[in-house]
């Protein structure tokens, strides 16, 4: 495992990384992040700067229906939270769309099945969870979507990334339903560029960091990526810059979210701050078409057959000096990263890598 240092640069090739994830188990990327190779595969994170080394759990887009409708994303949620507890973690975070469509019943099952996970619990929404009612019925059971902590020299930040939508549905007079199923699709031109953070949370983000030391880690929870990765999915937050001017002075900053149900990696912005994509639970999506970030390693497609392919949860350890990030999966295939060539990849699979839209010329 490669100790920390803001100073250096990622020293692997991706099809180094690709064997030695494979062949040992784990490997180093960019700032000390290692992806395990390991059967089964769930999803591990282990963050660095703590005084003392703690764990805790990381658990996303779940996406669940009411029991009668379906019960598989529920049967796989039940797994997260067993596994979640398992790991002994001080706190478990949900990085939203624990429901699919906002109901009151789809919340319902997601608090009976986290009350496996018996510590602490912090939630942020995603936008299946709010924009039936605006998020009503979700802070009256989760409180407020943004939130800070210290815990063991860490600062955690959880980011609102989803309700400050522009309003097009009052005008078209659209029901909560309708409004609900525009969110609810993954082409981001049906209901525009829902996800930012807004003035006044930015405000809220900067006063929250005014009192911590800037060479101290913060780590901070949003849903959507703090970089335009991919604007027509929403796979972004479209005032990323202003949310990186305000950590740019933090020398040791780590985003983890959640919302596109993949393995990313990258480093983005004037302080390298390392963007870390979470898995989902419920459902693997395809890596976009293009804007792919230059550290991450694409994922062959997944078997629609297997339920639990490609899928699972986090789980964060803090240490004093490191910090990696372990992605553990179910799955039966042990051969799912494609490299640099089509030999690399599975029969017509070819992912063609291209700039971020936001470094190109």
């Amino acid at each position: 495992m490669r100790k920390n240092n803001r100073d250096q640069k990622p020293g692997m090739t991706r099809r180094d990384f690709i064997q030695k994830s494979l062949l040992t188990g784990a490997a180093a990327i960019g700032a000390g992040a290692v992806f395990s190779g390991g059967l089964p595969f769930m999803n591990t994170v282990r963050m660095a700067f703590g005084a003392e080394e703690f764990t805790f759990a990381w658990i996303s887009d779940t996406h669940l229906y009411p029991r009668a409708l379906n019960t598989r994303f529920i049967e796989k949620a039940t797994r997260a939270a067993k596994d979640a507890m398992n790991a002994k973690p001080d706190f478990l975070i949900f990085g939203g769309d624990l429901a699919q469509l906002g109901r009151a019943e789809e919340f319902q099952v997601g608090e009976e099945i986290l009350k496996e996970v018996t510590v602490k619990k912090y939630f942020i929404p995603g936008e299946h969870d709010w924009y039936y009612d605006m998020g009503e019925e979700w802070q009256k059971r989760f409180g407020k979507p943004n939130w800070t902590f210290d815990h063991k020299g860490v600062r955690f930040i959880g980011v609102d990334t989803i309700s400050r939508g522009p309003d097009y549905w009052t005008a078209k007079k659209m029901t909560p339903e309708e409004r609900m199923g525009h969110m609810a699709t993954l082409d981001g031109s049906v209901a525009g560029p829902w996800a930012g953070v807004g003035k006044d949370q930015l405000q809220w983000l900067s006063k929250t960091l005014s009192d911590w030391p800037m060479d101290k880690p913060v780590i901070v929870f949003s849903h959507n990526p703090f970089y335009e990765y991919y604007p027509p999915w929403n796979f972004w937050t479209r005032d990323w810059r202003e949310i990186q001017e305000v950590l740019a002075p933090y020398k040791n900053v780590t985003n983890i979210h959640g919302h596109t149900h993949q393995v990313l990696y990258n480093e983005v912005g004037p302080n390298n701050m390392r963007s870390i994509g979470m898995l989902a639970t419920s459902w693997t999506w395809p890596y976009a078409p293009e804007g792919l970030p230059k550290l991450t390693v694409p994922m062959v497609r997944v078997d629609p057959g297997e339920q639990y392919d490609g899928v699972g949860w986090g789980k964060l350890t803090v240490t004093a000096d490191n910090v990696s990030n372990e992605y553990m999966m179910w799955r039966k295939k042990a051969d799912i990263f494609c490299g640099d060539s089509v030999s690399d990849c599975s029969p017509g699979h070819n992912p063609i890598l291209s700039p971020r839209i936001a470094d190109r010329p």
